[in-house]
């Protein structure tokens, strides 16, 4: 059975090892955190565009980490929601939503890098040449950043997709919760080699050269701070430098996890775990991180804490 070729577009979806009785507490709680996810991002990037005085390269790049976690989880917990209150004999996805889920996926976990990066030379250019920082990053720049960002990230991830495309079938079975480019191409029979090629250096170029660029500014920018005496710079980058790495610190760490643990069949519920937790802990923590850094973000929560105080003392 395994080297007839389907032509079915039916693939079969491995689901979270829940029990009945907790599938409802983990729907609930899974759908509160995918709401807070999507409220607080796509409110971050509303008040940044509403506010006329946050119109600043900073937080106009951080608008496309916004936009790319909301994304990324759009793309995973409505379906992992669905499939918690199904049984196993219905799990099931068509091929082509299984490609478009798949490169979805990838285009996600690729644009975090890439955004983290432009965000990088963005402090970069801020900390180390602030003299020239308004003639750098002018909102041409900015747009060409973010361009280059989601290009190259929509670029590498559609050879890596397409390659697993061309391949033949002989398999329906995605041992995943959700599909991603190693799922589709374990569907075939056929040689992987190019794949495996490719996934490699993929990796290695998106993760060698994010590491390297973010490890190459912030020594930079560490040099600097121990030359200057300015204790408001380096009070500054320590704040916003700190935000940063705590962010890209988290994200390789998930990537890491997830790489690793897809070399290990036998850890198969692990990985998935991992994977759902990657596209829900880090888009729920990074809204959080940077949201609360930005100042005016504060008052707006202070100010609406303050009136639900003042309106439940009247209602008493």
């Amino acid at each position: 059975m395994e080297n007839q070729t389907f032509t079915v577009d039916v693939l079969i979806l491995e689901g979270l090892k829940v029990t009945p009785q907790s599938s409802i507490p983990a729907f609930i709680l899974l759908h509160l955190i995918y709401v807070f996810i999507m409220v607080s991002n796509i409110g971050l990037v509303v008040l940044i565009f509403r506010s006329r005085s946050l119109h600043q390269p900073m937080y106009l790049l951080l608008c496309n980490m916004s936009i790319n976690d909301a994304f990324g989880a759009t793309i995973i917990i409505p379906h992992v929601l669905r499939d918690l209150l199904l049984t196993n004999s219905e799990r099931f996805i068509h091929y082509m939503d299984c490609v478009i889920q798949a490169f979805c996926v990838h285009l996600h976990a690729s644009a975090s890098h890439t955004v983290l990066m432009i965000m990088a030379f963005d402090r970069y250019v801020a900390i180390c040449n602030p003299l020239r920082y308004a003639t750098i990053m002018t909102g041409r720049m900015v747009v060409k950043l973010s361009v280059a960002a989601w290009g190259t990230a929509f670029l590498l991830v559609l050879i890596l997709v397409g390659l697993s495309v061309r391949l033949s079938r002989c398999r329906r079975v995605i041992s995943n919760l959700f599909c991603d480019n190693a799922s589709l191409f374990k569907l075939s029979c056929e040689s992987v080699l190019i794949n495996n090629i490719y996934g490699l250096g993929y990796t290695v170029v998106l993760l060698g050269s994010s590491i390297c660029s973010v490890t190459l500014t912030y020594l930079k920018i560490t040099a600097v701070c121990v030359n200057s005496k300015n204790k408001v710079l380096n009070s500054k980058a320590l704040q916003t430098c700190a935000t940063h790495l705590t962010v890209y610190s988290l994200l390789l760490v998930s990537a890491f996890i997830i790489v690793i643990l897809h070399r290990f069949p036998q850890l198969s519920d692990h990985r998935k775990v991992a994977s759902v937790l990657g596209h829900v802990a880090l888009p729920a923590l990074n809204a959080v991180i940077y949201g609360l850094q930005i100042k005016e973000v504060r008052q707006r929560i202070s100010a609406v804490l303050h009136n639900n105080k003042v309106a439940l003392i009247d209602v008493k």
